[in-house]
C-alpha cells in the first residue's frame, strides 16, 4: 500500500465557529468572538491536514450555521472540497454515532477527529489512518484531559457504543476503550495529544504547531499583555 493513498475515510465532527456557540470555555480571558476565530482557524488548519493527508475520502459532520462563522468565506471554500453531512441526534453521542455511519458509505474504514486538535498535522493524520487499515480492529487516540482525540473504526456498528459512553468527562477515553473492548474489538492507541478546550490549552497547542491558529494565538495573546510603563 503506497503511504500517501490510504484507503480509509478521514471523518471530521464540527461546529460552525460562531461567538457564544464554539469554544465557549476560552472565555475569559478571550471574548466569545476571539474564541470563535480560534476555532475557525483551528478547523481551517485540520481541513488543510485532511486534505494533505493522503487519505482517500473525507467527511465532515457539521451543525450550525456557516453564514454567522468567523472566517465564513474561507470555511465555504474549504468544505467545497469534502462531503458535507448535517450532524444527527440529540446527545452528542448519538450525533457521534450517526456521523460514522454516514462516513461509512464509502466502505472502507474509518478515522473520526474533532476540529480542536490543530496540531495533528497530515503526517499523523496519514499514521493513523494507516495504522486503522494494516490492523483491522479500532485505534483510539488518548486526549490529556481523559478523553480522546481521534476514534478509528474498521466498520460502523461499534459506532452504536458511543451512545451509552458519557462525553467529556475524565474517563470517556477509558470508557470507550472499556466498551469496545467489551464488544470484542481490540484497542491500538495512536499517540496522546491535548485537545483545546481552554486557555491554557489553547498556548501549550499553539507552542507545537503551525499555521493559521498558532499565528491567531500569538496575536490574540500579544494584544492582552499589558505594555510595561
Amino acid at each position: 500500500m503506497n503511504p500517501t493513498d490510504v484507503p480509509a475515510t478521514m471523518l471530521v465532527v464540527a461546529k460552525s465557529p460562531i461567538p457564544g456557540f464554539a469554544k465557549t470555555r476560552l472565555t475569559p480571558p478571550f471574548s466569545p468572538v476571539d474564541a470563535a476565530y480560534l476555532a475557525a482557524c483551528a478547523l481551517l488548519d485540520t481541513l488543510d491536514a485532511v486534505r494533505e493527508s493522503g487519505i482517500r475520502h473525507s467527511v465532515v459532520a457539521w451543525t450550525g450555521d456557516l453564514d454567522r462563522a468567523e472566517r465564513s468565506v474561507e470555511l465555504a471554500a474549504a468544505l467545497r472540497q469534502v462531503t458535507v453531512v448535517p450532524q444527527r441526534g440529540d446527545s452528542f453521542g448519538e450525533r457521534l454515532a450517526n456521523a460514522h455511519v454516514d462516513a461509512a458509505e464509502f466502505g472502507v474504514p474509518v478515522l473520526q477527529i474533532g476540529m480542536d486538535t490543530p496540531q495533528a498535522d497530515a503526517d499523523l493524520l496519514n499514521r493513523s489512518a494507516a495504522r486503522l487499515v494494516a490492523t483491522g480492529d479500532t485505534v483510539l487516540g488518548p486526549a490529556a484531559d481523559g478523553g480522546w482525540w481521534a476514534l478509528g473504526l474498521p466498520e460502523p456498528r461499534p459506532a452504536h457504543l458511543l451512545t451509552d459512553v458519557p462525553m467529556s468527562t475524565p474517563r470517556t477515553g477509558e470508557l470507550t476503550a472499556t466498551a469496545l473492548r467489551h464488544s470484542g474489538f481490540r484497542v491500538h492507541s495512536l499517540p496522546t495529544l491535548t485537545d483545546v478546550d481552554t486557555y491554557a490549552d489553547a498556548v501549550s497547542v499553539a507552542a507545537v504547531s503551525r499555521g493559521r491558529f498558532t499565528r491567531a494565538v500569538a496575536d490574540l495573546v500579544t494584544a492582552k499583555t499589558p505594555v510595561p510603563l
